[in-house]
């Protein structure tokens, strides 16, 4: 079967499966993941803590819950560091777990969106290739609708100087509903640049309600209201998706690592009755230096350290002496917290642990 091209919305398409482009903890985060969780409801959350998280270049499968797909395949896509740490391998990774649980399961069809592509900075026009060639080389030996969802701009004019990609968004709806933030909006449809009818057209408008007549270019048309529904309109329903705080991800690491808490608060230099804190209270806000005490004591590779960072609001910035110092030494997995507060100090920066 031929590889389908369209800049759309994922969340709208009625196929047996969707790709979740997911972060390690698979509870929900930003672009598309983040959307996908609203679209589908508190239901996918529940089921995905029940996984226990994803690791790089790996997939696990669930129901699509209010999503018009029957299924959900989360992946966790690398972050881009320059190409130097496998990262083309483990984004080829993502695709063919992927497609190898959606065989396993006799999916007839099944969306990808450009994986890594986003926040996690992979160059759009190599991610798009390995996309491209590592589904085609699947199609080879299966038989499998698959389609490849474009939504932003960028993304949609280096992918259609090399496929034919059939628009059903604008970038009027990209505003609008921008990835970290889907909502009840108005569905724009852009006529496709070539006649010819592609399967993946009748699956998209079939999920809206539609039919091709509704399809012209620079027409508007409002969402049915049961697809607005399962995107979740209130605050309620958009609060009861929340994701994973600092310390439930915290706790989660500690039990995944098998060590107990008394050797992860030692080893991260913290006192005993601040962990206790941290773990009584599932909103505790710790300082960053005590956030990065345990990644550190955790012995996090540089995305999870973001990650547990991300939990308790902060980020490793390029232009901090301290984010430099702890990146420097994570990404040569030396862990030793002494000797990163040795150069902490050396340069007048702020210590790690209590």
């Amino acid at each position: 079967m031929p590889l389908d091209f369209i800049r759309g919305d994922i969340t709208k398409l009625a196929v047996d499966a969707i790709v979740d482009a997911a972060n390690n903890s698979l509870l929900g985060g930003g672009g598309v993941d983040g959307a996908i969780h609203r679209a589908a409801g508190s239901g996918l959350l529940e089921e995905c803590r029940k996984l226990n998280g994803c690791e790089t270049g790996h997939a696990k499968l669930t129901k699509g819950y209010k999503l018009p797909a029957k299924h959900v395949i989360h992946t966790v896509g690398p972050i881009w560091y320059g190409g130097n740490q496998n990262e083309p391998e483990l984004l080829r990774s993502c695709y063919e777990e992927c497609l190898k649980i959606a065989a396993e399961n006799d999916f007839g069809s099944i969306a990808f969106p450009l994986i890594s592509a986003g926040a996690y900075g992979y160059p759009k026009d190599e991610a798009l290739r390995i996309a491209v060639d590592t589904c085609s080389e699947f199609l080879t030996e299966h038989d499998m609708e698959i389609t490849i969802v474009i939504f932003d701009r960028a993304s949609f004019d280096i992918g259609k100087k090399f496929y034919d990609i059939q628009a059903f968004i604008d970038d009027n709806y990209v505003d609008e509903n921008g990835l970290d933030n889907v909502r009840r909006g108005t569905f724009f449809g852009a006529a496709p640049e070539k006649k010819e009818s592609r399967k993946a057209v009748p699956r998209l408008l079939s999920a809206l309600g539609r039919d091709k007549r509704d399809l012209k270019s620079g027409s508007a048309f409002e969402l049915p209201e049961e697809c607005c529904d399962s995107i979740g309109e209130t605050l309620d329903e958009r609060l009861s998706v929340i994701d994973e705080s600092f310390s439930e991800m915290l706790l989660r690491k500690i039990d995944e690592r098998g060590i107990t808490d008394a050797e992860c608060y030692k080893k991260a230099n913290i006192d005993r009755k601040l962990f206790s804190k941290i773990r009584s209270n599932r909103d505790y806000h710790p300082k960053k230096n005590t956030a990065v005490a345990f990644a550190i004591a955790l012995e996090l590779d540089i995305s999870e350290t973001r990650e547990l960072l991300m939990k308790a609001g902060f980020a490793l910035s390029h232009s901090n002496r301290f984010d430099i110092i702890i990146e420097y030494f994570i990404e040569r997995g030396d862990y030793r917290i002494y000797e990163i507060n040795e150069a902490l100090f050396k340069f007048d920066q702020v210590l790690l642990g209590s």
